[in-house]
């Protein structure tokens, strides 16, 4: 039987159950690739900006005016944290779900259709 290009089947059992223990099988989550690629994008574009803030911060990427170094290094620390925060958070969920930790699912990771 199909609707909308759905397919549904009847559940194999004795006839008199209530329940089978098919309907409590959990069927194995999608991995959500585009998310995942996404937050390694995140993640390294976040990690490269506050590397070039911090070697701006020290002075070892060849700025001399130190007003200009400081909104410099400011302005790469923030956007570089705000990219570097959810994208470390969802490579590490994805990780740990690949590892198969307890608590962790890919269900967990938000997915882009």
């Amino acid at each position: 039987m199909t609707k909308k290009g759905v397919q549904y089947m009847r559940l194999k059992g004795s006839g008199d159950e209530e329940y089978t223990s098919m309907q409590f099988r959990k069927p194995k989550p999608r991995v959500p690739v585009k998310a995942i690629v996404l937050a390694c994008a995140l993640f390294l574009v976040g990690s490269i900006m506050i590397l070039m803030a911090a070697l701006i911060f020290t002075g070892l990427a060849g700025m001399e005016d130190p007003e200009e170094r400081r909104s410099t290094y400011t302005v790469l620390f923030v956007i570089g944290s705000l990219l570097f925060i959810p994208g470390f958070y969802h490579v590490r969920i994805a990780y740990y779900a690949y590892r198969g930790y307890n608590g962790y699912s890919y269900d967990d990771i938000p997915e882009f259709e």
